[in-house]
């Protein structure tokens, strides 16, 4: 950390600032700790104690004491109006110093110098964010607060103001935005923010989901990026766009003289995450909720492949303005997973792609929602139906393992078989309704 860095983080942060270190649990939640602005630079070189066992997935009892530190160039002062919040992404670390092998964050730092270093490409990545207001953090009475559909607007419509307030809030800690808009469903809102360097996305959706949810409770309202609130209505998706350049900034992703336009390089990479999508599913559709949205005709992927402009397609390619533009999107991620794991594990399925030259087949032609098309109860043509298979898959993987590390990978994986027992042991409203005149 340079003295001149020192100085202007302590120009923006006083004693009516309330400074916080932000960090996720390996499910994706937000955590932080509030820290006295006084110290910052003693917690920047030195970090703060954090007790890791109470922290899911982060350490055991009897092995408790992490270290968070704030990474310097993450900090944002995020002005509300009446108050101002010193926002820091945190990196964890072990009592001795080193980094902690099961920081989520950490397994994107090594996913990204594993491109560079290896493979000598740069990854910009843009996600989309949806997300649900409602009149409430409980489900019953009226809970929607519109009945508008796409793109709709109305003069009563306080989605509009409020996706209006996240922007305005956000564009002055210096995030940008490309465009705003109402989703599908009632009481959905999309937002989507300027691409970037995939560290630093990851980052700003940190900050995006606690901006959001800081805005929606000063509108009486809570903000939701819940996968699937809603029986028979879309999801809430997060949708990833990928793009490859060399180290210099070069568009890897196009050559005139392939066809489509796309090249070598991208092909592999769409192959590795074709390739590997299965096993990958429990960190990218991490929740059990999740897999209620893989179904027919409401957006959400349920085949594995990739197509020309295609929405229903797992990847798609869109419609790109120039040769630079050229991406992929990944459309089977919901906003409920972890966005450090998230990232890393898309890098490290195009990475693999590439080191294999796996080839994605041909590009998918029609919907994929087609009737005829409805998969059997396993069929490894399709992305996991449900949670359970989902999980076989990633328990099964030694990819996922030497992707994510071993320490953090059994952590994961335990986290998510306990989640899956507490569900298979639960009895539901549904079941009762079923089954008790039996």
């Amino acid at each position: 950390m340079c003295d001149w860095e020192l100085a202007k983080i302590q120009e923006q942060l006083n004693s009516n600032t309330t400074t916080k270190v932000f960090f996720t649990d390996l499910n994706g939640r937000l955590k932080n700790v509030t820290v006295n602005p006084e110290n910052i630079e003693s917690i920047l070189r030195n970090g703060v104690g954090i007790d890791g066992s109470s922290i899911a997935g982060m350490a055991t009892v009897d092995d408790s004491d992490r270290i968070l530190k704030p990474v310097v160039d993450s900090f944002r002062l995020v002005d509300f109006g009446d108050k101002k919040v010193g926002f820091f992404i945190g990196q964890i670390f072990n009592q001795d110093g080193s980094r902690s092998d099961v920081d989520p964050r950490l397994a994107l730092e090594r996913a990204v110098a594993r491109a560079a270093n290896d493979f000598q490409i740069k990854l910009t990545m843009g996600p989309e964010h949806e997300f649900f207001l409602l009149r409430g953090d409980e489900f019953g009475g009226e809970i929607h607060t519109d009945k508008l559909d796409y793109f709709d607007s109305s003069p009563s419509d306080v989605g509009e103001v409020v996706r209006q307030e996240i922007v305005d809030v956000l564009g002055r800690c210096g995030v940008k935005y490309e465009k705003t808009h109402h989703e599908v469903t009632s009481s959905q809102h999309e937002i989507n923010l300027e691409p970037g360097d995939p560290l630093t996305v990851a980052d700003r959706t940190v900050l995006f989901v606690f901006v959001t949810k800081e805005v929606a409770a000063r509108h009486q309202l809570h903000a939701t990026f819940m996968a699937k609130p809603f029986t028979g209505f879309n999801r809430n998706a997060f949708h990833i766009h990928v793009s490859i350049s060399d180290l210099n900034g070069v568009n890897l992703c196009y050559d005139k003289n392939n066809e489509y336009h796309l090249s070598e390089t991208l092909m592999h990479f769409i192959g590795g995450i074709v390739k590997h999508a299965r096993e990958a599913s429990i960190v990218l559709a991490s929740t059990i909720n999740s897999y209620k949205a893989y179904l027919l005709d409401k957006e959400a992927p349920v085949v594995r492949g990739w197509g020309l402009r295609n929405r229903s397609s797992m990847i798609r390619l869109p419609l790109a303005a120039g040769p630079e533009a050229t991406r992929l999107e990944l459309r089977c991620p919901d906003a409920t997973g972890n966005v450090y794991l998230q990232f890393a594990i898309v890098i490290f399925m195009g990475l693999a792609g590439i080191e294999g030259k796996e080839d994605p087949g041909p590009p998918d032609v029609g919907s994929n929602y087609r009737r005829e098309l409805l998969p059997k109860v396993f069929d490894r043509r399709y992305l996991p139906r449900d949670f359970f298979p989902a999980l076989m898959e990633a328990e099964d993987s030694a990819f996922m393992e030497e992707s994510l590390g071993s320490q953090l990978f059994s952590n994961y994986m335990r986290i998510k078989t306990r989640e899956w027992e507490s569900f298979r042991t639960t009895i539901t409203d549904l079941e009762h309704r079923t089954y008790l005149l039996i």
